[in-house]
């Protein structure tokens, strides 16, 4: 089972990317927004119910997946409302299992990522959409990215198209 787990801050491409990337290797996208959508509909972001449910989805799908030897692809936004330690433990559930774990960072800059932010595109999944909020937590943000373990691979998408970013990701596993 190999766990391609796509992260970076918001706007950074990782769900354009890991969409081109799931058309070229077949594997299934299981997508940050698709249990952060869902759970939200039901308790507040960032609620204690929220947080607790969220990776309960999260883990269930992982360790349903390693159960089955089943291949995917993951997209995650490092925030301060996920546990630090959450992709340490994705990783140690899956290698456990004979499993191996590919973390993917995406960067962006600051620049690129203010113009990013504002777009139409963002707001098919409730995606963060304010320059303004953004700003006010962009210190947070940044003690969660550097939390992650370390990449295997980091793609600059300031430079890197989606389509270039899925064919260097290919290429490299």
């Amino acid at each position: 089972m190999r766990l391609i787990f796509i992260y970076g801050e918001a706007a950074a491409g990782k769900l354009t990317v890991a969409r081109r990337l799931a058309v070229h290797t077949g594997l299934p996208l299981f997508h940050n927004h698709l249990v952060v959508d869902a759970v939200a509909a039901v308790f507040p972001f960032g609620s204690e119910s929220f947080i607790r449910l969220r990776e309960k989805f999260w883990m269930d799908v992982f360790g349903a997946a390693v159960a089955e030897d089943r291949s995917l692809i993951f997209t995650f936004a490092p925030e301060p409302t996920v546990d630090p330690e959450f992709p340490q433990r994705v990783k140690t559930l899956v290698e456990d299992a004979g499993g191996e774990v590919i973390f993917i960072a995406l960067t962006v800059s600051a620049e690129e990522q203010m113009q990013r932010i504002a777009n139409s595109s963002r707001e098919e999944f409730g995606k963060l959409r304010s320059p303004e909020i953004l700003a006010e937590m962009k210190e947070a943000f940044m003690t969660s990215m550097a939390a992650m373990p370390p990449a295997d691979i980091v793609i600059d998408t300031d430079r890197t198209s989606a389509t270039q970013a899925a064919a260097e990701i290919l290429a490299r596993l």
